[in-house]
């Protein structure tokens, strides 16, 4: 395959110990990229290349991964777009969410913003590539796919959907080569201002169930959750869709 492609990789956390690791998804999305481009595949991290857990993406089977060196606190999103435009890059594959640091979510959409190109959310599969088009598979909830004809150059995130990634072999860790590169530094004046602290899972809503007896409970308890309060919109107009937005948001009193 004659199509450039490179995988973004960040530093993971493991969620009970907190030790720094190869971030989850983002190992998915260095998988789909060696099932994909094999040795052609390129590896990009923007931060210290010094860092151990690092060397796990390597242990992959990788001979090398790129680093645009940035010290903690730098804003990455410049470099990283100005690099693949450079690269020349046809499909970036990344992860959905970084585990450590802001943890937002929104550098796959700033970049894709910042690149002028299409973003698929949730990839699950790349069928083909064929004159500068990608057919795809994009995970959709409770377990559903929808195929995707997208007009590369294509950023996607991959999540939980895609191919398990393949154990971090010791050997090919150590041999890997790290390779720094010197970029521009931007410090990320919003990030400054900020105070972090550890994400909290939110609270389940609980379902207030009036049995009177205790088969009527457990069976209430045990029953499969139907969901038929849900609303499907096709084709409607984006005034449309965002009213309707607009009132979910009310009904669950997110806005007042």
């Amino acid at each position: 395959m004659n199509t450039k492609v490179i995988s973004l990789v960040s530093i993971g956390a493991h969620p009970t110990s907190g030790r720094s690791r190869r971030a989850e998804q983002d190992a998915r999305a260095v998988e789909l990229g060696l099932q994909l481009a094999g040795d052609n595949l390129q590896v990009l991290h923007a931060g210290d290349p010094q860092e151990p857990a690092l060397r796990a993406y390597l242990g992959m089977g990788l001979a090398q991964l790129d680093v645009l060196e940035q010290p903690p606190g730098a804003d990455a999103l410049g470099v990283l777009g100005d690099y693949l435009r450079e690269a020349g890059a046809q499909l970036v594959l990344t992860g959905s969410q970084a585990e450590t640091g802001e943890g937002s979510g929104m550098l796959p959409f700033l970049l894709a913003e910042r690149l002028g190109w299409p973003l698929v959310v949730g990839l699950a599969e790349v069928e083909s590539i064929h004159n500068g088009v990608a057919l795809v598979l994009q995970a959709l909830p409770r377990g559903q796919r929808r195929r995707l004809k997208v007009r590369l150059p294509l950023l996607a995130t991959v999540d939980n959907a895609a191919p398990k990634p393949r154990q971090s072999a010791f050997g090919p860790a150590r041999r890997g080569v790290l390779a720094a590169r010197t970029v521009e530094i931007v410090e990320d004046e919003l990030l400054e201002g900020a105070e972090l602290q550890p994400a909290k899972p939110r609270p389940k809503r609980l379902k207030v169930i009036k049995a009177k007896s205790g088969a009527d409970r457990m069976k209430a308890a045990t029953a499969k959750a139907s969901g038929g309060g849900g609303q499907v919109l096709k084709g409607v107009s984006p005034e449309a869709g965002a009213q309707a937005i607009l009132k979910l948001l009310v009904e669950e009193g997110v806005l007042r």
